[in-house]
């Protein structure tokens, strides 16, 4: 195995690990502050995808439709918290998950109907085609390093949000005692509208991003989300930093367990067989990698100690 091919690998990893972190940090956002499990994050993950394709194949214009798709979802998680998640902060998890369950089912249906059930496509900006030459001779394509950077910018960005300004300050209070924040005058309505539209711009602007690598279709968020979920596990709860950490650890995780455990069980089996037991343990890597980590640290990396 070549060295070019594994700092390939690695990089794919990064950038799989940045597009995971971007949903999961709205998802560990939502369940940190508000303590409500959102199983149709991903549906808006999937509306940013479909509104950036439109708006894209509408203007032509890369940038149009990243903004397209962090508003549409934006508005869209917006409008689904006052409509409907309003109403459950109050209820147990098992309410929770039926009703954003439901809301998993209306959106891909309505999607359908508007989109049709046919992929859409979106192209990558001319400007970060082709690819770029690393250093030691590597051919990488800029897009995917393009998706690296602003990934990084992304969690930057958050992280400055949520130490250095006021709405941050009011997010962390949120996460730790919302009835004082409350008594204090901050409308909590208000900061839970603010924070589920954050959430869901992020999970839109990841569809945008990852929609022009692949096809954009119905149902493309929920895979995703599941990933999701593993992260906030892995990274504890409510944790930007934690679902940064998680997302890295998930992404080079899956990318180099395809690449490495197949090459390694040919040093004691046949090649055929080889590589089915290694595409099968890559396949629960990541799981496994969560279980590790709950068994040392049951509220994940940086997740408050019980």
């Amino acid at each position: 195995m070549s060295a070019i091919l594994i700092i390939e690998q690695v990089l794919n990893g990064l950038q799989f690990g940045v597009m995971l972190f971007l949903m999961a940090a709205g998802l560990t956002l939502i369940f940190g502050v508000m303590g409500l499990i959102n199983l149709a994050h991903g549906s808006l993950y999937m509306i940013g995808a479909f509104a950036a394709a439109a708006v894209a194949g509408a203007t032509g214009s890369f940038l149009l439709a990243l903004a397209a798709a962090m508003a549409a979802a934006a508005a869209a998680g917006a409008l689904v918290e006052l409509t409907v998640i309003r109403r459950l902060y109050a209820a147990d998890h098992l309410d929770q998950v039926l009703a954003t369950f439901a809301l998993i089912l209306i959106f891909s249906e309505g999607t359908r109907w508007i989109f049709g059930s046919f992929p859409l496509y979106l192209d990558v900006p001319a400007a970060l085609s082709g690819p770029v030459t690393l250093p030691g001779g590597i051919d990488y394509p800029r897009y995917r390093l393009a998706l690296i950077g602003a990934g990084l910018a992304v969690a930057v960005g958050l992280w400055a949000l949520t130490q250095h300004t006021r709405i941050g300050i009011r997010i962390r209070a949120g996460e730790n005692d919302r009835e004082m924040i409350a008594a204090l005058g901050v409308d909590i309505g208000r900061l839970y509208t603010l924070v589920f539209a954050l959430g869901a711009a992020l999970a839109g602007l990841a569809g945008a991003l990852v929609g022009a690598i692949q096809s954009v279709q119905v149902g493309m968020g929920e895979p995703v989300l599941i990933l999701a979920f593993v992260v906030i596990v892995i990274g504890g709860i409510g944790s930007i930093k934690g679902a940064f950490i998680g997302a890295l650890l998930v992404g080079l995780t899956d990318t180099l367990g395809g690449i490495f455990l197949p090459e390694f069980f040919k040093l004691f089996m046949e090649p055929g067989a080889a590589t089915q037991t290694g595409a099968s343990l890559a396949s629960m890597a990541i799981y496994i990698l969560m279980g590790l980590v709950l068994i040392w640290r049951p509220t994940g990396l940086f997740g408050a100690r019980a």
